[in-house]
């Protein structure tokens, strides 16, 4: 009971986030001096798209492929690499904002649906989305920052939102995990209508 309080008071928190002005929303400017790791590991946490996406990957994983709970994350984690590696050597990648909050529609819409995926097709749209917001971490890595120490930081941090996200299929009811596909699919309705 205390698990499902606790996944009910997150859920409530996101809500709040989703109230933000999008403006709000858009990636500021991270630590300009000190830990590139550290500056890595926060990097997920400044934006709501990249937090919600990684959330919405663990509890779809959770819910779509509860055998093989580890392969969307593991696979979003590889491609999110390959994506940054792509942003920071100056590789283009058309229209990467408008791929990050689709990633939330079609994200969230699945945990709300609980859409269950053949495992190559779940893999394929999450390293699809995830090449995208690895892009977006190259573009914003911060000057002087040395890359592989930042990749580092929102590796793990990315990990951990996963694991946040299976916890709470795993723990929580259903009608909290839709709930927050909701949010997640509602958000990424509210990026792509104000970008």
């Amino acid at each position: 009971m205390m698990i499902r309080n606790m996944a009910g008071r997150a859920i409530i928190a996101s809500a709040a986030i989703i109230a933000l002005p999008a403006a709000a929303w858009a990636h500021p400017g991270h630590m300009e001096q000190g830990s590139a790791f550290l500056a890595g590991l926060l990097h997920p946490l400044t934006g709501f798209d990249h937090m919600a996406a990684m959330l919405m990957v663990g509890l779809w994983a959770g819910i779509a492929l509860p055998r093989r709970t580890w392969a969307p994350p593991l696979a979003f984690v590889v491609c999110m690499l390959t994506g940054f590696g792509w942003g920071i050597a100056g590789g283009a990648l058309p229209l990467a904002e408008g791929m990050i909050a689709t990633s939330l529609v079609v994200l969230g819409l699945s945990v709300c649906f609980a859409v269950r995926a053949p495992l190559i097709v779940a893999l394929a749209i999450v390293g699809l989305f995830a090449f995208a917001h690895g892009h977006a971490h190259g573009g914003e890595l911060p000057h002087g920052a040395v890359a592989w120490r930042f990749a580092a930081g929102f590796a793990l941090m990315t990990a951990l939102l996963h694991g946040a996200g299976l916890a709470i299929a795993r723990f929580a009811n259903r009608p909290v995990s839709r709930f927050a596909g909701v949010l997640g699919a509602a958000g990424g309705v509210l990026l792509l209508a104000t970008s």
